[in-house]
């Protein structure tokens, strides 16, 4: 929800009629030529919203979209919000990206239902609050070292009348370790991520092939 701020008013921020928000996002990408992925709210026919994250290609056509499968239930957002039902990785050149959005980030299961099914980094885009930011950061760590993937984690900063939010995105190796990191102001960070090396880690210690596929229980989307 990065041009409205976290909001529970889904008629006001839904991005279904003009799709101002989504048009921006293929536009930058078309513009730039890159991938842009970004989070916005619709709403569906039983009135409720979808918290979302779509991407575009370069030629800003959409490629991919996730609705997140964890609304915050604490906070109300499962009162106005329906959860997503599919984990949904795609293909970007040679990386396998499964998408997530904030609260997901505390379910490690969907995390391994997506390395199952192919990916190698994942995206978590959040609104998580400053008084919760050492789990921000051990948790975008621990997806990392347990998937032997990239994390690139994604948080707001500054304040709105509830919260603070500190910021700290930040893009984690498959070993855990933080590639680059943003401090607490608005800012932009970029890093080269090796997949090689990351394919050789996993070839070399091969950790993934012992998880137990039965307790994996989440409908498999074809990948894009």
């Amino acid at each position: 929800m990065f041009a409205t701020g976290f909001s529970m008013n889904v008629g006001s921020i839904s991005d279904d009629a003009a799709r101002e928000t989504q048009n921006f996002l293929a536009r930058m990408a078309a513009d730039y030529r890159v991938f842009m992925l970004g989070g916005v709210v619709t709403s569906g026919a039983d009135n409720k919203g979808r918290n979302e994250c779509v991407v575009y290609s370069p030629a800003g056509e959409e490629i991919a979209r996730y609705c997140k499968l964890h609304p915050f239930a604490l906070g109300g957002e499962a009162e106005h919000y329906a959860a997503g039902a599919l984990v949904q990785p795609f293909r970007l050149n040679e990386f396998t990206i499964a998408p997530f959005i904030c609260y997901d980030l505390r379910f490690p299961e969907i995390f391994r239902t997506a390395v199952q099914r192919g990916a190698n980094l994942f995206t978590v885009i959040a609104s998580w609050p400053e008084a919760r930011a050492d789990h921000w950061m051990s948790l975008l760590k621990a997806r990392a070292i347990e998937n032997q993937a990239y994390v690139v984690g994604v948080n707001r900063c500054g304040a709105d009348p509830q919260l603070s939010y500190k910021g700290q995105s930040v893009i984690f190796d498959p070993h855990g370790r933080a590639v680059i990191e943003a401090g607490s102001e608005e800012c932009s960070i970029s890093a080269d991520l090796d997949l090689p090396a990351l394919i050789d880690y996993r070839q070399k210690l091969p950790f993934l092939r012992d998880i137990h596929k039965n307790y994996l229980d989440v409908p498999e989307p074809r990948v894009k």
